[in-house]
């Protein structure tokens, strides 16, 4: 490789680099939720109330460089005091051992406003590939002129795969939780 190619390289590298900004979640507008089946006839809709995330995007390309998040397990929130404790204690999140689930992203694969966020999400100390749909992601100025970046994480998971196991068996059959967990994430992020 010839000196004017690699200072070519270098400065397209750069100039890639150069355009990715680090955002910080706006907590008032983002949603950390989840949809599960109750009875298989229903669905049962909880979130997490305390989570944070590192977020370095590139708004010019649509592109994630990184995307981190870290959710306390004992914020899950379904509306339900003893429906809350129950997912908390050893038939679930095992909170007390395990405070924090994760996801850290591997790669993404930009289609404009939508994408494929593939990544670790770790629960209970196991930790399992999966791909999220990155879905209505866009920019905007904001009142103050600060850029904001918003989009939804949609995908699913099976709950037996993070020894999320609980489940009581019907006297006709079937069970009362479904396997398959719907996550959804609703995120804004303000650019620091």
């Amino acid at each position: 490789m010839n000196f004017l190619t690699k200072v070519t390289s270098a400065l397209v590298l750069t100039a890639g680099l150069a355009s990715a900004s680090v955002y910080t979640l706006d907590a008032g507008h983002t949603n950390v939720g989840f949809s599960v089946k109750h009875l298989m006839i229903t669905n049962v809709k909880g979130d997490f109330k305390k989570y944070d995330a590192t977020i370095d995007f590139d708004a010019a390309t649509k592109n994630f460089k990184v995307f981190k998040a870290n959710i306390d397990t004992a914020s899950v929130n379904t509306g339900i005091e003893k429906r809350d404790n129950h997912l908390k204690s050893d038939d679930f999140f095992l909170s007390e051992k395990f405070p924090k689930m994760t996801f850290e992203m591997k790669s993404y694969e930009s289609n404009g406003d939508e994408g494929k966020m593939t990544g670790d999400l770790t629960i209970r100390g196991i930790t399992k590939s999966v791909v999220l749909d990155v879905e209505d992601l866009a920019t905007i100025k904001d009142f103050e002129g600060n850029t904001r970046v918003g989009f939804t994480l949609n995908g699913k998971i099976n709950r037996m795969d993070y020894d999320l196991k609980w489940n009581k068996a019907l006297e006709l059959g079937g069970v009362a939780v479904s396997e398959e967990v719907k996550i959804i994430v609703d995120v804004q992020a303000k650019e620091k």
